[in-house]
Formats: structure tokens, sequence, C-alpha cells
């Protein structure tokens, strides 16, 4: 016996790559349904591979009564109306958005870093999945943390197009075909010309000079991981389709070296660790898309301290960083509460 599955937001980037990874994953599904706003209602998604087609139902009159779990992948403002109306028919909601992250009731999970946290559900019936560039880095930051207790975190992020939706995307396409065909470069999506260039600006600029997307990863992280850690971020897009990169410093309460860190990071859950100190012994963003691992490379002491570690962290932003997320909150969800499958 399976579950009774709601995709919500099905035709957007993120919707669309969860549809793929619970066929690829084989989530025990009995029924799926795709659902979106009255824009998109009546549209043909294909589930995965399956060659099973799903009609994409209108949001505004859909009944979540009898169904399992709903994915939310809507964004905020429609998230706010339907995921409460969700919960509150008996559906659990594993939602996207920023929405819910730092609600106290609602649990914030990485299922490698925080799977205990899971079981706060109940207050609301909903669960919040973080900020991609901060779940990537709370998979490699957790094993060392565990190891030598982190104490300080530096990270510098480098933001493909892809986590602004399709619109980036398809900026960053225009922009690029222009430039080389010597046509004038238009600017919609982003602050400034983002084809060739790298912009330090994500999100909304806050009081303190941060930008809200800098905030997330240093509240995300406290609350996932350790409130006592300091963090400071920078948060840069860069013109790349698909795949998050982010330079990452720690400074540890106890000694760790490089090696110690390599070994442990090689025998942590969802970390594939590619570190040869050659032309080519690292992974980039281009090389990560479709996969489902965080990869680390570049591990080094840092010699300005008495214990840090600089390292190089990339990972598919619409799948760990989004979509493989809430799936395997899901399957986590099955096997500590639900029992189904």
């Amino acid at each position: 016996m399976g579950y009774r599955v709601v995709v919500v937001g099905a035709t957007g980037n993120v919707g669309r790559e969860m549809l793929n990874i619970l066929a690829e994953r084989e989530f025990p599904c009995d029924e799926i349904a795709a659902v979106a706003s009255s824009r998109s209602h009546g549209i043909e998604l294909e589930f995965g591979e399956t060659g099973k087609m799903l009609k994409v139902q209108n949001i505004e009159n859909f009944d979540f009564t009898g169904w399992d779990i709903a994915l939310f992948a809507a964004g905020s403002g429609p998230t706010k109306i339907y995921a409460p109306k969700a919960a509150s028919q008996g559906c659990i909601v594993i939602d996207n958005s920023s929405l819910y992250r730092m609600d106290p009731d609602v649990p914030l999970v990485v299922p490698e870093v925080n799977p205990e946290a899971i079981d706060g559900y109940k207050a609301k019936n909903i669960i919040a999945n973080p900020n991609c560039s901060t779940a990537q880095m709370v998979v490699a930051l957790k094993p060392l943390h565990d190891a030598a207790k982190i104490k300080r975190v530096v990270v510098a992020t480098y933001q493909s197009v892809s986590g602004a939706g399709k619109e980036g995307m398809d900026e960053l396409f225009v922009q690029s075909r222009a430039i080389f065909v010597g046509d004038q470069v238009e600017v919609k999506k982003f602050t400034k010309q983002i084809a060739f260039n790298v912009i330090p600006h994500i999100d909304v600029f806050l009081d303190d000079g941060s930008t809200k997307e800098e905030w997330k990863m240093v509240a995300e992280t406290k609350k996932i991981l350790d409130p006592a850690i300091k963090i400071s971020a920078t948060c840069v897009r860069v013109p790349v389709f698909v795949g998050h990169s982010e330079a990452i410093n720690i400074e540890f309460e106890r000694e760790l070296s490089a090696s110690q860190a390599q070994d442990i990071l090689r025998e942590a859950p969802g970390v594939m660790l590619i570190d040869k100190r050659e032309d080519g012994g690292y992974v980039t963003p281009v090389e990560c898309v479709g996969d489902y691992a965080t990869f680390i490379s570049r591990v080094r002491e840092d010699p300005t301290v008495d214990s840090g570690l600089s390292l190089w962290c990339v990972s598919d932003n619409l799948r760990k960083g989004a979509a493989l997320n809430a799936v395997q909150i899901a399957e986590l969800l099955g096997r500590r509460h639900l029992k189904k499958g």
C-alpha cells in the first residue's frame, strides 16, 4: 500500500523535478496529482520516464482531503493560501518556499543532517524545505561539526540562474545570444546583465547591508545545525544554468586536519568527495547536474586560524537544493510516521 501524493506548482522547474525524482526513486505512490495555477489547468505532464501522463489540475478548487502528502513548489504567495488549507484537510505539506522555514512550530529538515526534527510536523502538519544554498552547505558541514564542533563559517556562493526560476534561465540564454550576434542586451529579471557577468545580489537588501538570501543561509543553518555557529555569507548570481557552488571556510573548536576531514566526508551521507590535487581533480556545476549528491572538493587547511579548513561544495540546486530534499523528507516521513509502502 502506497501514498496519495500531490505536487503543487508541478509545471515549474522544481515541480517538474519533483515528479522526475518521485519516479526515479520509485516513491510508493498509489496515486499522484499534478496541481498548479489556473493558467496551467489541463496541461499534460509526464510522470518521470514512466510514460504515465498527468493532467494538471487547478489549485483553486483542488480538494486535499484523503491525500497523504503535498509537495509544494509554488512560491510563498500561493503557499500562504493553500498550504494551511491542505494541512487542515489532513494532508501533510512539505513546502519548498521560504514562508515557514523560521516558524518555530514548523520543522526545517535536511534528512542527512537533522532527521529527528521531522517529529515536530504535527504542530501544523507542515514541514519546511530549506533554501537551496543552505541545503547543500549543511550536508557538508554536519559530519565535520560532529567531529570537531564548528565555531564559525564564512561562505561565498556562486548560484546558478535556475535558482531564479525559468525567467532567470531564459534571461541568461537570451542575453548570451544577443551578445554573440551583436544585439542590444536587455535586463529584465536580474538587476544587471547576467550573461558573462556575476551579480553580488540575490533577493532584497536588508538594513544591515546583507541580502535576504544571505540572511536565509545564516538563520536556516543555525536552526538546522546549531544556533551557536557564527556565519557570514556573500551570495552571488553567476552565469550558470543549473548547479550552485560554494567556497566554504570553517573554523573549529577542536583540531581537524584536511586528511581527517577527507576521511569523514568520504563516509558522510549525501556527500561525494572528489578531491584530487591535480588538474580537473574537482567537481564543477556542469558535472553535478542531474545527480543526487553534494560534491566536495579542494579540502585544505587554513593556516590563518588555529583549526580551520577551506573547501569547495557543488550541488544541483534543483535537486538537492529543492526537489530531491523534499522527496527525501517524504521518504523520511514515511519511515518514521506514516508506515506505508
